[in-house]
């Protein structure tokens, strides 16, 4: 049964303890347990008590110490503005009977390799559901897109993030089988309650049962957790078991080359009843942990958190700036641009962007806009009030797109993500316009993207010009598959080669943009922002300084918008003209900004 003290946590205080590891080694650090047991021992403390912590502590240790010859060395430890990350499926290329991830890794070499560092190929471990976010096998690479030696053929060129899926895992896990046969040590490894328990103040992330009944192997009936679906059984972590075994996964990621993990949905990890189980100390505590232990044994390993909530719970994950992810996704970004581009109004992106504040110059946020799920518009409560979310949700759905919605607290619903492509959610419902006036537009709320400080993600169908794929909810049923195409390897090729097509206008202009960010120090990831209010239409941000720095012009309209440029309050020198570094234009003072127009200039 669940719980609701199970380790004397009744008056636990959240206290964020520094990290004994400095954030950016010059190589490995050398492992010592007796140097590093007292903050491994802080955390196990207060997630299983005093008497248990210290047992679980040295197992851990020996845990640990099982991989110290296997966890590699010869890595880089930190990133820069030369890094972006593409997240892809590992089928998302297709070629006849090749192992799907061979092809993704060709057509990547062929096409991003030098411009984009880092690929995140979403679970690629055997599944059940969701798309792969069911995983069956945490060790196992599913076999459907290839082997192990094909992620390492994809490190060779490109840094790597993998998923760590370990909220839950999918009842057909031989974990979840063990669990209903009764089996040790899986008898606790799955949060049993019974169903009569008042479980109101829950979170619930989707409209679904939370409870999932499940008959054992002696006949009985148990009533399991399950956020986010029946086939997604949530995991024990007041069990340190499990703690362990998925700390063992973790480190097994790292001797398969991870750069970077994303902990999927980790914001729901910790459960107690009574509480919404959402951001719980404990939660924090073992993120902590994880970093913790990873400091030690992989210290060039970043964690990345995926928690699509308000701005301010999300950040809470930095902890202090040195203990918990090095990287958040900013998820209140995707559906602020998105209402700049709809109103053809920046005020309110530019007012939170001006905001954003990061706790330590060792953390930065993950920026994105569109990804393999939908546009939360979680993230954006308490900045869009309810109606202007509405209104977003109805021109979404105008366009071709799907809603999904929450259930609350009260028993009613409201919109949790809308599922469209973001090319096509930019767009004006019954408005005609040609591909190059669509892309346009796609490419200037990248621009806002690529020029906020932190580490750009950019989905696969984003980098390479995808839209709505309609015929692809009624295949699956499931409304996120609008963005989740599966393409052919010779299409695709076909198309790029089409200077015709949307694709190919999206992606040379699209990796250029990449390329010319790259190539500018100004652009760091823990570098300053400033952001200037210059036209209601315009996003306007300074990234850097001195003779760095660039000062970053995006048009959210289609109409040109005058600006007269003051260098003396921009640049902090005067000067007449200006230089546009995407396409070299030089400027003076005063110009025109150009419907939907990019410009990153530095001073000439």
């Amino acid at each position: 049964m669940i719980s609701t003290n199970d380790t004397g946590l009744k008056d636990f205080k959240f206290i964020r303890e520094p990290l004994m590891i400095s954030k950016r080694p010059s190589k490995k650090a050398i492992y010592d347990s007796a140097i590093e047991r007292p903050a491994l021992l802080y955390h196990l403390t207060q997630l299983y008590g005093k008497e248990e912590g210290p047992i679980v502590c040295q197992r851990l240790l020996d845990l640990m110490a099982s991989y110290r010859t296997r966890v590699p060395t010869n890595v880089t430890p930190d990133v820069s503005e030369k890094d972006s990350v593409l997240i892809t499926y590992g089928d998302m290329v297709r070629q006849g009977d090749e192992k799907p991830l061979i092809t993704l890794t060709k057509f990547l070499e062929s096409t991003i390799a030098g411009t984009v560092s880092s690929v995140h190929v979403l679970p690629f471990y055997p599944w059940t559901s969701d798309d792969g976010f069911s995983v069956s096998d945490y060790r196992q690479v599913d076999p459907n897109l290839g082997k192990w030696s094909d992620i390492k053929r994809m490190s060779l060129s490109f840094r790597m993030m993998f998923d760590a899926v370990i909220n839950h895992i999918s009842s057909e896990s031989e974990w979840f089988k063990s669990f209903l046969n009764q089996e040790q040590p899986f008898v606790d490894w799955f949060h049993v309650v019974d169903p009569s328990t008042d479980l109101t103040d829950v979170f619930r992330p989707r409209a679904l049962p939370l409870l999932t009944p499940f008959d054992t192997s002696d006949g009985s009936t148990l009533h399991v957790w399950t956020t986010f679906s029946s086939d997604q059984v949530d995991l024990n972590y007041s069990n340190p078991e499990v703690f362990l075994a998925i700390v063992d996964v973790l480190l097994d990621y790292v001797c398969h080359g991870a750069d970077f993990i994303r902990l999927d949905a980790i914001g729901f990890m910790w459960k107690k009843v009574g509480t919404s189980c959402l951001h719980l100390p404990q939660t924090h505590s073992a993120i902590q942990l994880i970093r913790s232990i990873l400091g030690i044994m992989a210290p060039h390993v970043s964690l990345i958190t995926e928690t699509n909530v308000p701005h301010e719970q999300n950040v809470s994950y930095f902890g202090d700036g040195t203990n918990e992810a090095q990287m958040v996704y900013n998820f209140s970004l995707p559906p602020l641009t998105l209402h700049a581009f709809h109103t053809g109004n920046a005020t309110l992106l530019s007012n939170w962007a001006s905001n954003l504040r990061l706790p330590s110059d060792q953390v930065t946020f993950f920026n994105f806009l569109s990804s393999h799920d939908g546009i939360g518009v979680t993230p954006a409560k308490g900045l869009l009030n309810d109606d202007e979310i509405l209104a977003m949700a109805n021109r979404v759905t105008a366009l071709g797109g799907e809603v999904s919605y929450k259930t609350n607290a009260d028993g009613t619903q409201s919109p949790y993500e809308l599922n469209i492509n973001y090319m096509d959610a930019l767009g004006t419902p019954g408005e005609k316009e040609t591909s190059r006036d669509k892309s346009a537009r796609f490419l200037a709320s990248q621009a806002i993207m690529l020029t906020l400080q932190g580490v750009p993600g950019i989905y696969f169908h984003s980098l390479f010009g995808s839209e709505n794929w309609i015929d692809g909810i009624a295949e699956t049923g499931n409304k996120r598959s609008i963005n989740r195409e599966k393409l052919r390897y010779v299409d695709l090729c076909a198309d790029l080669n089409d200077i015709n097509s949307i694709r190919s206008q999206v992606f040379y202009r699209f990796r250029h943009m990449i390329a010319v960010r790259s190539a500018e120090p100004a652009f760091n990831p823990y570098g300053k922002q400033k952001i200037f209010q210059l036209n209601p239409g315009l996003f306007c941000i300074l990234r850097g300084s001195g003779e760095d720095a660039v000062f970053c012009i995006q048009n959210v309209t289609n109409e040109k918008i005058r600006v007269k440029l003051d260098s003396s309050q921009i640049f902090k020198t005067n000067t007449n003209w200006y230089r546009n570094i995407i396409n070299n234009e030089i400027f003076d003072d005063e110009f025109d900004v150009k419907p939907y127009g990019i410009y990153w200039l530095k001073l000439h």
